[in-house]
């Protein structure tokens, strides 16, 4: 069925109408989107869905001004008036500015498959996935209550024919399996409220390799020790580690969306904003050698895997700070054009009806030389913030606030007594300036990063390793 969906004669069809009718450039994608999710609240299944959803869409560069136009019915009398109404969109804006980059051309296919699909698995073994995560949290002993425990196994599959006027073309399909737990945890006066999710590009056997009963278990017990035990510190000085899941926020946040190219150069500013960064950035020294910052959409199993972006250029590790040095923006044909280079793949649609705009995949620090123990050997007085339970930055991306979950004193080269509520609050420049070392692991939270209007969540993984920054200031939350 889906097969038949992806019409290439359509496609092709409404290619050749777009160039008869003016059109300088043309491209045509057709997108198929299978999902199926499955909730349970405090071990009450309350709901089920399954569903499918796809369409056309026609964007078109005509003097200079582009036109877009989607339908999610895919007859030719359709997909006709949609071209004429990309091609009407482009001249109402009468002679523009844009252009793109030059980039080879490609006809190509490729597809993920699952060992186990997860489409094919039955919703008993569904539900009595979400059952074991449930009884998992709620065995923490009668001290912590956990009162509020929703959790989410979610399918999703996506199929894409994609083709332009220059002789390109991609057709693709990629499954996606995340597995999540969100829940509250209250002990006397304290609460705290944890996400936790476990996520990629793979099938059902991603159960077994990520094994969550047991996962969401510990970091669940880990959490009854923190609201039981955790100290509250004088706020100070302090070398703090960092643990992979709160680097991967601060990487995400704090480099991937800045080094949007679109966003540098304002077309953000009415919706999420701006961007401390600016084009001069590029080859200067913002970090130590030690830092590396990598966006791959290409990492094999990843939540935010391709191949080939939304404007059919080929993907590859995009190396956005390299050894501590401003190496590249993210960009996609439009904005490499304005800088006289080429595009790295970053063109990215959510879904049929939206238009590709710059967005990450897999952004993260790449790993260094040290190990955990290593990171923390010389450490008087210091803190480990394993995870974050809040988190804020601002419009521009430079001032940047994290609020440790799971967190741990570091005295004498050693983890000590879990610490309540350690707040990190800092610029990104001092950040960066900060992160002395980086240790060897390497790990990934599945994500969905929103942008644009009409807003737009696309896969992401984020993530990397523990990292280590020397004498900064801290707070602590009562």
């Amino acid at each position: 069925m889906v097969s038949k969906m992806l019409d290439e004669d359509l496609a092709l069809r409404a290619l050749d109408l777009a160039m008869s009718l003016g059109a300088d450039f043309a491209e045509v994608r057709i997108q198929i989107d299978e999902e199926e999710s499955t909730y349970m609240r405090n071990g009450i299944v309350e709901a089920y869905g399954i569903s499918m959803t796809g369409g056309i869409s026609v964007r078109i560069l005509k003097n200079g001004s582009f036109g877009f136009a989607s339908t999610d019915t895919l007859e030719p009398d359709q997909v006709e008036a949609i071209v004429r109404r990309a091609i009407k969109l482009a001249e109402s804006q009468g002679k523009g500015n844009i252009t793109l980059s030059e980039e080879p051309n490609y006809s190509v296919k490729y597809e993920l498959i699952p060992k186990k699909d997860p489409f094919e698995v039955s919703l008993e073994e569904k539900i009595g996935l979400l059952s074991e995560i449930d009884k998992a949290l709620l065995g923490l002993g009668d001290e912590v209550k956990v009162p509020f425990r929703n959790i989410s196994v979610g399918a999703w599959r996506t199929h894409k024919y994609y083709v332009n006027s220059e002789g390109t073309s991609v057709r693709s399909s990629v499954s996606r399996l995340t597995v999540s737990a969100y829940y509250v945890l209250s002990y006397k006066a304290r609460t705290m409220t944890r996400h936790i999710s476990m996520g990629g590009a793979v099938g059902w056997e991603g159960i077994d390799i990520w094994r969550p009963v047991e996962a969401f278990r510990k970091d669940a017990e880990a959490l009854r020790n923190v609201i039981l035990r955790a100290r509250t510190l004088n706020p100070g000085k302090y070398d703090v580690v960092m643990g992979t899941e709160v680097s991967g926020l601060a990487t995400h946040e704090s480099c991937g969306h800045p080094f949007e190219l679109d966003r540098i150069m304002g077309r953000e500013g009415a919706q999420a904003g701006e961007s401390y960064a600016k084009i001069e950035l590029l080859g200067t020294r913002i970090a130590r050698d030690v830092v590396t910052i990598i966006d791959d959409p290409t990492l094999p199993n990843s939540y935010g895997f391709y191949l080939y972006d939304d404007e059919g250029v080929r993907a590859r590790p995009r190396y956005l700070i390299y050894k501590g040095v401003v190496n590249e923006f993210l960009m996609n044909r439009e904005y490499a054009a304005k800088l006289g280079m080429q595009s790295n793949a970053a063109a990215r649609a959510s879904s049929y009806n939206r238009e590709p705009i710059v967005r990450m995949a897999n952004t993260y620090i790449a790993p260094g030389d040290y190990t955990f123990e290593e990171l923390i050997e010389d450490i008087k007085k210091g803190i480990y913030i394993k995870t974050f339970g809040e988190w804020n930055i601002d419009d521009r991306r430079y001032n940047q606030r994290y609020v440790g979950q799971e967190a741990y004193i570091i005295e004498g080269g050693e983890l000590g007594d879990p610490v309540w509520r350690p707040i990190l609050e800092i610029t990104t420049p001092s950040y960066y300036r900060s992160i002395d070392a980086v240790d060897k692991n390497l790990e990934f939270q599945p994500a969905t990063c929103g942008k644009g209007d009409p807003g737009q969540g696309v896969p992401v993984y984020t993530g990397g390793p523990n990292i280590r920054l020397r004498r900064v200031g801290m707070m602590f939350g009562e």
